[in-house]
């Protein structure tokens, strides 16, 4: 098997350990809520990607803080709205819902008449996900869930727009300290809702499965993806995002999907790779993920 193919494998793989450590984060809600697992998947993840680059080793300065923590800060925010989204709606629909930020950012940046195409798609796919008057109410969203996706998603853009400055500017070293002001962001808000349960041995082994499986292992193997496939193979790849999330929810959540749901995703996938196939077609650089 030849190195590119390893690397698409891997970004796979990637895929999959994230929409399974996601998935058993969601089992940690009624124990943590969404905040406290929040806190637990960010602080665990910062002291492995600390150990990991050893960033005390570069010398700081004072102005440092502002871009790095508006990284941080952004990233925290967007993993605690959505994880609050994925309390009360689908997994694989917060997915698509939360993708509307990064494909606004790819757009907004193309100067291709082409890329409304996928504007298009993508907005269709939300308008599937939206009450229909007379619908069954027992399948339509929860709103609050869709609001927190959406934001999500506009933190998601937020985040690759400081995360592409400061990763001109710091290289690696950006990841764990932006990691660092992300939880201390997210930490007093998890500790104010979970309180002493984060404490709770139980709780703290699963913490550290939930940051291993959405955090470290994607992370590392998104890196090694990033370094031996194109810039839009990987974008494409990465679309498959909601249809894994929307999986991994059936198989450890039992969450059902209704076929518009179903093809909402669809579209947004679509509409994801399509803006990743333009992307590669006048050599812009497309996003990658915000989750991992």
């Amino acid at each position: 098997m030849n190195l590119r193919l390893w690397a698409m494998l891997a970004l796979l793989v990637s895929l999959v350990s994230l929409a399974v450590g996601t998935s058993f984060a969601k089992s940690l809600f009624p124990a943590l809520g969404a905040e406290g697992t929040t806190a637990y998947r960010i602080i665990f993840a910062m002291l492995i990607l600390m150990a990991v680059f050893r960033p005390w080793r570069r010398k700081w300065v004072w102005a440092d803080a502002l871009p790095l923590g508006l990284y941080g800060v952004t990233l925290g925010v967007m993993n605690l709205l959505f994880y609050s989204a994925i309390k009360t709606i689908p997994f694989g629909v917060a997915i698509a819902i939360e993708f509307i930020g990064p494909l606004s950012v790819a757009v907004w940046t193309s100067k291709k008449a082409s890329d409304w195409l996928w504007v298009s798609l993508a907005i269709a796919g939300l308008a599937l996900l939206l009450p229909l008057p007379g619908g069954d109410a027992a399948t339509a969203l929860d709103p609050l869930g869709m609001f927190f996706a959406f934001a999500a998603g506009i933190c998601w853009a937020l985040y690759i727009v400081f995360g592409q400055r400061v990763a001109l500017r710091y290289g690696a070293m950006a990841t764990p300290m932006g990691m660092l002001a992300a939880a201390l962001v997210v930490a007093p808000v998890g500790i104010f809702h979970a309180g002493a349960a984060l404490l709770d041995p139980r709780w703290l082994v699963a913490g550290l499965a939930v940051a291993l499986l959405s955090s470290a292992i994607p992370y590392a193997l998104e890196m090694f993806s990033l370094n031996h496939l194109p810039k839009n193979t990987f974008s494409i790849l990465l679309s498959l995002e909601p249809a894994v999330g929307a999986l991994a929810g059936w198989l450890v959540l039992s969450e059902q999907l209704t076929l518009l749901q179903g093809l909402a995703i669809a579209l947004v996938m679509a509409a994801s790779m399509g803006t990743a196939w333009s992307a590669g077609q006048d050599k812009r650089v497309t996003p990658g993920s915000g989750q991992a």
